[in-house]
């Protein structure tokens, strides 16, 4: 049966790993709002619209964590370089969309209605993200090969590695140090492409080595495998579509709260860059849930997928409880670390009133959105992802798109009706995903081919 310290042992490399994308993303809201507030209200429209698509081709790619840990789980070792590899063509295929969707970035933001000046960042940055976007599906897809196995040690160095590399360039780049040009948002973009081409290059030098090839045929099974590739893409693209949603749902939400103003645009932005620090920690451990329910239905064992998720909901329920103590209860001292040095005290004043109510909003919806994440990792592991894609489709479309549309456009609801909503939509999901979980159909769930159980 998995315990806490079966969670630990897999999961606090992913937290920590993950928390340093966290740390290079919190330093470049915060590096971008020091340099003007221009920056950091363009960075965050733009940032989540590239997000958008190029998370959903990372998260295809990273699907193959699941079929790696049945089978491993399975015993089947041979099957794990083939898997590994049908990931990596799809990462070389992703750069293509991503290519043609650069070319679309001025109206796509024009669509926006933000500022002209908020417009012509937006697209610089948008842009050269896409430019680069191939290196983080790559990087998902190879990270796969430690994750599934349970092995998430070099995972966590190789994204400290990164973070190391990314902050200080960031830092340059937007405010041109030393040798480097001052290119603003343009700067922080480079940076980050700069940064995961850097890790898709060390885990590569770190999967391809003669002991790897020796255990699970890294080199010798990297022939494309139709069959393979499309039972990946069967499983996989419910499972992005799923979080593409939840994304283009939040996505909606801040492009309409960029129509209220700019000062509603910023402060939302601020709240979801402190959010994404509580949030982070989370994505590592859904992935160490989704792996440890992998590996536990690979040997049949369902009963050691459940104690998994039991476990690790022991760890983050209480973590987030002190989480929300400190939104809720001092919230100034983190907005005020995005404080522009361009704004007057009598502006940021406003921006700090507004932003302490927001805080609460993001406390209560974390708390939901943990038990979202836990619940839906169970189900990923299993190859349930068309029913989480189709619900988080209904309950977005019924409690934040179309309430938000509704509300803001027709009836003039202003900034904390579209927050409310945020907060209803997250208790919902969690309502629908632990149903799911309680109910059962995902223990005799597979990903893999049976004859390989």
């Amino acid at each position: 049966m998995s315990s806490r310290r079966d969670v630990f042992k897999i999961s606090l490399p992913l937290v920590i790993g993950m928390s340093t994308t966290l740390v290079m993303t919190f330093t470049d809201r915060v590096f971008l709002a020091n340099y003007s507030l221009d920056a950091i209200a363009a960075a965050m429209p733009a940032g989540i619209v590239v997000f958008l698509f190029y998370n959903f081709l990372a998260d295809t790619a990273g699907y193959i964590n699941v079929f790696i840990a049945q089978y491993t789980g399975a015993g089947a070792q041979d099957r794990v370089g083939r898997a590994l590899w049908q990931g990596i063509y799809f990462g070389f295929m992703s750069w293509i969309p991503m290519l043609l969707l650069s070319l679309a970035a001025v109206p796509i933001f024009r669509l926006g209605g933000h500022a002209p000046e908020i417009q012509q960042l937006e697209v610089i940055y948008f842009r050269v993200l896409c430019y680069g976007a191939g290196f983080p599906v790559l990087s998902a897809a190879l990270s796969c090969f430690f994750t599934g196995r349970g092995v998430t040690r070099p995972v966590m160095v190789i994204h400290g590695v990164g973070m190391c590399f990314n902050i200080p360039l960031d830092y340059a780049l937007i405010n041109g140090i030393g040798p480097f040009p001052e290119w603003g948002v343009r700067g922080a973009a480079v940076s980050t492409v700069a940064s995961f081409g850097v890790m898709t290059m060390l885990l590569a030098i770190l999967v391809f080595t003669r002991n790897h090839e020796k255990i699970y045929s890294v080199l010798s099974q990297r022939r494309f495998d139709g069959r393979l590739f499309r039972r990946i893409l069967r499983f996989g693209l419910p499972a992005s579509l799923q979080f593409s949603v939840d994304v283009l749902a939040f996505t909606f939400f801040i492009f309409m709260v960029g129509r209220l103003g700019k000062m509603e645009l910023a402060v939302t932005n601020i709240a979801i860059a402190l959010e994404g620090i509580a949030f982070r920690p989370l994505m590592g451990f859904a992935l160490g849930t989704t792996t440890l329910v992998g590996l536990a239905l690979g040997r049949n064992r369902p009963d050691e997928a459940l104690a998994a998720a039991r476990a690790t909901l022991g760890i983050i329920v209480p973590y987030f409880g002190l989480v929300m103590v400190v939104f809720i209860l001092c919230p100034e001292p983190l907005i005020m670390l995005f404080k522009p040095r361009n704004l007057s005290p009598s502006e940021f004043s406003t921006v700090l009133a507004m932003g302490r109510t927001t805080m609460r909003f993001i406390a209560f919806y974390l708390l939901f959105d943990a038990l979202y994440m836990i619940s839906t990792a169970v189900l990923k592991g299993a190859g349930d992802t068309r029913f989480i894609f189709l619900s988080c489709l209904l309950v977005s479309l019924g409690t934040m798109i179309a309430p938000i549309y509704i509300g803001m456009e027709i009836f003039h609801t202003g900034f904390y009706y579209a927050w409310s909503c945020v907060v209803i939509f997250a208790i919902m999901l969690a309502v629908v995903s632990v149903g799911r979980v309680w109910q059962g159909t995902w223990k005799s769930m597979r990903v893999v081919e049976r004859e390989f159980l």
